[in-house]
């Protein structure tokens, strides 16, 4: 952990798994679908949760959820939900796992319409690009904004499930579609 600055959510619990999230991921934009998915689908399952709590499960769900595969998960039956509730590895919430699937399929509509899901979503951003903000502190991130609002409204307009702006907006955190490390974050400008 030593001298090096980061935001301080990042150090929250002391865990190596939030810091190397922090350091190597968060915030890095991401172009690629599966891995668009992968992060809707963990955003909704962490509501409620913490991030950490998901983190930590995060290699389950991609075996239970046959990587993250779209294609895969929109035709799972009722057996295969059964069979989820029933996984230790996994955060065991009918509403979350039902709503994967049905995410799935309309992802999969979504991707038919646009070419690509990423560009569906980057074209919620200004000018397709990223918005680099410049918070001195963790206390000043927003939970959402208008472009995170928008993108939430749209998602429920086309069957998403567990789409909130908040959720939306933890999103494109993730997802590099904002940069929201803190200024005096040795990440900031890597990102």
């Amino acid at each position: 952990m030593g001298s090096t600055i980061r935001c301080d959510w990042a150090l929250a619990g002391k865990s190596q798994i939030y810091i190397d999230y922090h350091d190597k991921e968060w915030g890095v934009p991401v172009h690629d679908d599966r891995l668009l998915f992968e992060f809707l689908i963990l955003e909704g399952a962490q509501a409620g949760l913490s991030w950490l709590t998901v983190l930590k499960k995060r290699e389950n769900y991609r075996k239970a959820f046959d990587g993250f595969d779209p294609k895969k998960i929109s035709r799972y039956d009722e057996k295969k939900i059964e069979s989820l509730l029933t996984d230790p590895g996994i955060i065991r919430n009918r509403l979350k796992i039902r709503a994967a699937v049905e995410n799935a399929k309309r992802f999969i509509e979504t991707r038919q319409e646009f070419g690509t899901f990423d560009e569906y979503i980057w074209g919620f951003m200004p000018g397709r690009r990223r918005i680099r903000n410049r918070w001195a502190s963790v206390k000043e991130l927003p939970a959402r904004t208008k472009e995170s609002d928008a993108l939430s409204k749209d998602l429920l307009k086309r069957g998403f499930k567990f789409v909130g702006s908040t959720i939306c907006y933890a999103h494109m955190q993730a997802t590099g579609m904002v940069n929201d490390h803190i200024t005096r974050c040795f990440r900031y400008n890597q990102v």
